[in-house]
């Protein structure tokens, strides 16, 4: 135990571990007090930074459109049962209007790979949030682009720029997603949002299908190259329109794990509790909170599409109404013992 202690103790001091360390740590998961030390210093080390503020984003789900066919996903192209839909730029327009009412001043645009909305439509959606709500971030999660597409979209005002690793190992990868796409260009994406300036994020499934330990050890140890400023991470939860459907779910309890253990890797990244983490624990999101996540999305889709976008199934929702939806997590959060923050929220290195 002694052991385990010292390699969660070497991991906040120096923010790096070797991959057989990382293994020896994550096969432990399970230990009570392994646990319940690192969850606590994660706590410590995230409010050593960003106190006990809990930033909520806006999240606007504008396409459920995809042209790609993820093993895993339920927006994926070839699945007929999905109900497809997108949003005009006046319907996201609105929905910033009612975000920016309720307080919110970072809106992400999040959707499928959608080449509906060509890069002149995306920039100009971009500019004239800005133009509107020009104290607001913007984040964008729209997949991979070429290098110059990234460059147009932070050039026309982006901030931020979500893409979920999903796995560090080229041959996992493989395993999850058709040939036609590939680990390594999707690694060269995030390379190439860092190196143009946005605040980037990147990200793991924990649980997904042939996933391994050292495939963990391996995300890692992408992150700590990578150096993100944000990194999402939830349980795999099948979809039943794939090929995943008969796939158990990732573990709750792994995931917080993983989590806290990215908290002192990355002591100042933004870290969220993700709709998933809670789909797959009533409490998980509150959960995340203490282990070191510091973010929460609340979902300003218009309520008519909130039920179109299930990249798995039994997504949860909260409230009919984007205030409702808001008050339920100022409460969630309160009620876990932190405080919630809706601003830019920032990287604190990015302010």
């Amino acid at each position: 135990m002694n052991n385990l202690i010292s390699l969660v103790d070497k991991l906040h001091l120096e923010n790096h571990l070797e991959k057989k360390e990382y293994i020896t740590l994550i096969k432990a998961f399970d230990n009570t007090q392994l646990r319940e030390y690192l969850f606590t210093l994660s706590d410590k080390v995230r409010q050593e930074n960003y106190g006990k503020d809990v930033y909520l984003r806006g999240l606007i789900e504008f396409t459920s459109y995809c042209k790609n066919d993820c093993y895993y996903c339920g927006l994926r192209c070839s699945n007929r049962e999905a109900e497809r839909y997108r949003l005009s730029k006046e319907d996201i327009l609105l929905c910033c209007e009612e975000g920016y009412s309720l307080g919110f001043r970072t809106f992400v645009l999040q959707g499928g790979e959608d080449m509906h909305y060509t890069d002149e439509i995306i920039c100009d959606i971009v500019r004239t949030i800005k133009e509107k709500f020009s104290q607001c971030a913007v984040t964008l999660s729209i997949g991979e682009k070429s290098k110059e597409s990234y460059q147009r979209y932070f050039d026309a005002g982006a901030d931020r720029y979500l893409l979920r690793h999903e796995t560090a190992d080229l041959s996992h990868y493989s395993k999850l997603h058709p040939a036609n796409l590939s680990g390594q260009f999707r690694q060269e994406c995030l390379f190439n949002l860092k190196e143009i300036g946005f605040q980037t994020g990147a990200g793991f499934m924990v649980g997904s299908p042939y996933q391994t330990v050292e495939n963990l050890a391996d995300d890692m140890l992408f992150l700590e190259k990578l150096k993100p400023e944000m990194v999402g991470i939830g349980p795999f939860i099948p979809h039943h329109a794939t090929p995943f459907k008969q796939e158990k779910k990732g573990s709750v309890e792994l995931t917080l794990f993983m989590l806290a253990l990215v908290r002192l890797a990355l002591p100042t990244c933004l870290l969220p509790a993700t709709t998933a983490l809670g789909t797959a624990d009533s409490d998980g999101r509150q959960k995340g909170l203490k282990c070191g996540a510091n973010v929460l999305m609340p979902n300003l889709s218009p309520v008519t599409v909130r039920k179109k976008y299930l990249l798995y199934d039994n997504k949860i929702a909260l409230g009919d109404e984007s205030a409702q939806c808001v008050e339920q997590v100022r409460r969630m959060v309160e009620n876990a013992g932190y405080k919630a923050v809706i601003s830019r929220g920032d990287h604190i290195l990015h302010r």
